[in-house]
């Protein structure tokens, strides 16, 4: 099969370059703009699984994607862009590919679009009754409603890969929330999506596969007590890119997390409900943090989740699958298979076969 690899590459901080994910415009502000897209050895890792047993054409999603996709007339696109601008920028992509009737790894635009804006998401889960903390969208302290009970974790609504939740994000009075405020309007032009902070243990689920086929991979906890002295509990963008490096990783994982059966299987019942109510497609992975009762409640879901291929870069969706005995070519050929089965290319015992 021809499969195009479809990809936004992160390229190195040079004059009138995007700047690499962790760079600084001062020691406060993360320069966090292109912190979705990929590096060069992620992509090529990428390639290199599909190659085991795909032939490969790879294509950065520039303005030139549409007319290079169409030239090359792939059998299917591994789709992994994440875009640049506008709150549908993941959508971007398989709207595109749909038009030209080629067909795509993941999910559909309008579950893409959805999952991105992380209210619409919660509006959702709210409409199908499934837990997740209380929330609303504001741009003044006056805005606040009254049923919302500091302390409160305060977001930009349409970025993933932790842009835009620093350290000061978990607020505890008026004063910080309205800073807050003011910060993501300033950097980001966007209303604050404001919740409640829970405050027990969170959890990521890697998911793969498609309806009674989903996998449910090795639930991974994220360890706060390794942070910095003084950090809040939270997956911040300083946790996440600048204290976790590659040269030094934190402890911060825990995979497969230690849990009772039951707490268990309440998580990944709730993960396979979030899945199906939102539309996601041949994997995902979902976020939850435990309320004060120790009910798990969904923070974000991610259909577009990141692929840092080496252990020591601490990306979940390959620890959870190497906790489940997948290398990381295997993973990636695995969401290939998902989305071959769906689309009625190939049958799941040929599609089981391959990985064995």
């Amino acid at each position: 099969m021809h499969i195009t690899l479809a990809f936004n590459q992160l390229v190195a901080e040079e004059d009138d370059q995007p700047p690499s994910r962790c760079s600084l415009k001062n020691p406060a502000q993360p320069d966090d703009r292109y912190a979705e897209w990929d590096d060069e050895n992620t992509i090529l890792a990428v390639a290199d699984a599909l190659r085991l047993q795909h032939q490969v054409s790879l294509v950065n999603a520039d303005l030139d994607f549409f007319e290079s996709v169409r030239r090359l007339k792939p059998d299917l696109v591994f789709n992994m862009t994440e875009g640049l601008h506008g709150g549908s920028r993941e959508a971007q992509v398989p709207a595109m590919l749909e038009m030209l009737q080629i067909p795509y790894t993941g999910s559909d635009p309008l579950t893409l679009g959805l999952c991105l804006d992380k209210y619409r998401t919660k509006e959702i889960l709210s409409y199908r009754q499934l837990p997740t903390p209380g929330f609303a969208l504001i741009d003044q302290l006056s805005e606040l409603p009254e049923h919302l009970h500091y302390p409160l974790l305060v977001k930009p609504p349409l970025e993933g890969s932790s842009k835009g939740i620093t350290n000061s994000s978990l607020v505890r009075e008026p004063l910080e929330l309205m800073q807050e405020l003011a910060r993501i309007r300033t950097t980001y032009g966007q209303k604050s999506l404001v919740e409640e902070f829970l405050s027990g243990r969170e959890f990521t689920v890697a998911m793969l596969g498609n309806g009674p086929d989903l996998q449910i991979l090795p639930l991974v906890e994220i360890d706060f007590s390794t942070l910095p002295a003084g950090a809040n509990p939270i997956y911040s963008y300083e946790a996440k890119w600048l204290w976790d490096t590659e040269a030094a990783p934190l402890q911060i994982f825990h995979c497969p997390a230690p849990l009772e059966p039951l707490l268990k299987r309440n998580i990944e019942d709730l993960c396979r409900k979030a899945f199906h109510h939102l539309g996601c497609r041949d994997w995902c992975r979902i976020d939850l943090r435990l309320d004060s009762d120790g009910h798990p409640q969904i923070i974000e879901v991610n259909p577009l989740p990141g692929v840092l291929p080496r252990p020591e870069q601490n990306s979940c969706f390959p620890k959870a699958a190497r906790a489940a005995g997948l290398s990381y070519q295997q993973m990636i050929l695995s969401v290939v298979d998902a989305a071959c089965v769906r689309l009625g290319l190939v049958e799941k015992e040929h599609a089981r076969r391959s990985l064995l």
